[in-house]
């Protein structure tokens, strides 16, 4: 199969239009909606950790599954499915009141937003290395901030229409299949082949390598704190619909930009010190959540928040595959493993946390904490 010239930015945009909603609608809406569901149905934030930590279960368990080769030649229609599939648990979570119900399937979103996520970048970017249009990776991954940003408009104008949590997961579901639509447009064909694949070496556990992946679980617990209950963090203040809205707003457009306004920095002074001053930034955002008065606080967390977290995630990988160049795959698989047992984790200690403190300043400077101690981590891991 063979890439047409005139293909790169086709591909590139339904990559960003895959990632907003495996991402930014089928895994990150929970979110802005979770604040209604905790009034509505009397969830404890304990309960909140719970159903979040179960989508990052599934989250790990997909994309390890994704990993391997099974999808070869049925990528395409793999993510069809898993956006169709996406698109289903958004309108199942408006039916059910149990929490058992609601973690089941925020697990199977999980699963489904992880199989999106990498057999899509498989095809968009063996097409994007054809065309020599790597550049083009950055619209891909701010699919998620779009995701997002898209998603605090569809809850925002839902609360100001007077309905509730049950109808933002159908609006969630309406704009899933909208995107579904657009993909099987974009996405007309599968990844370029470029050969038979060539088995890895297994990956080597040296000193450099077990430290980056300290440094990428710790960002893992450090993040999804944040990032699944800043929302609450707002309603707990009083800040009014509106200011949940743009705080989850500007951490969609930050993050929908972020890689390209990091790659100058990236090119200069690499992966491993990007990672190490990402999560710095970051922790200093998660901090200022709940330090500063709103709505400073929440909005320079959600600024900052979004401006770091896609940033770090890719930048990870790089710096892990600089330490073992021969096992890109393998690399990729170990520290995903990393990364989703510390945001699985993260819900559930910032959600006891808040039970038995009463609010969430606890879990987020125990999270801007461990942010620190991993950027640590990754500045020592850099050869």
């Amino acid at each position: 199969m063979t890439s047409s010239a005139n293909s790169p930015v086709r591909f590139a945009l339904g990559g960003l239009v895959t990632m907003a909603v495996a991402m930014g609608i089928g895994r990150f809406i929970f979110t802005p909606i979770l604040p209604a569901m905790m009034t509505d149905l009397g969830l404890t934030p304990g309960d909140a950790g719970i159903i979040a930590s179960a989508n990052y279960v599934g989250y790990l368990i997909g994309a390890i599954i994704a990993g391997y080769g099974w999808a070869s030649g049925i990528e395409r229609p793999v993510v069809i499915v898993s956006l169709a599939a996406s698109a289903a648990l958004c309108l199942a979570m408006s039916l059910s009141d149990s929490i058992l119900v609601f973690s089941i399937l925020r697990f199977l979103a999980g699963v489904a937003s992880a199989f999106m996520l990498v057999l899509a970048a498989t095809i968009v970017f063996s097409h994007l290395a054809v065309a020599k249009r790597h550049d083009l990776q950055a619209m891909h991954f701010g699919g998620v901030g779009a995701g997002i940003a898209l998603s605090s408009v569809l809850v925002a104008a839902s609360a100001a229409s007077g309905f509730g949590w049950r109808q933002d997961w159908i609006g969630a579901a309406v704009l899933s299949v909208l995107g579904l639509l657009a993909v099987v447009w974009l996405l007309r064909e599968g990844p370029v082949r470029t050969g038979a694949d060539t088995k890895e070496p297994p990956v080597r556990w040296t000193p450099d390598f077990l430290k980056i992946n300290i440094a990428y679980g710790v960002f893992g617990f450090g993040y999804i704190i944040t990032a699944t209950f800043i929302i609450a963090i707002v309603r707990s203040s009083n800040g009014g619909a509106s200011m949940e809205a743009l705080v989850w707003f500007v951490t969609g457009v930050a993050a929908a930009f972020s890689v390209w306004l990091w790659a100058p920095l990236l090119r200069r002074v690499g992966p491993f010190a990007v990672v190490a001053l990402g999560m710095l930034v970051q922790a200093a955002g998660v901090a200022a959540s709940v330090l500063l008065p709103p709505p400073v606080g929440p909005i320079l967390g959600g600024i900052l928040l979004g401006l770091t977290f896609i940033v770090i995630t890719a930048s990870g990988f790089q710096a892990g595959r600089a330490l073992l160049p021969q096992s890109p795959r393998r690399v990729m698989a170990v520290m995903t493993a990393a990364f989703g047992i510390g945001q699985i984790i993260g819900p559930l200690v910032g959600g006891y946390l808040a039970n038995i403190t009463g609010n969430f300043t606890a879990a987020t400077l125990a999270a801007a904490a461990s942010l620190v101690i991993g950027a640590g981590f990754a500045f020592l891991s850099r050869r």
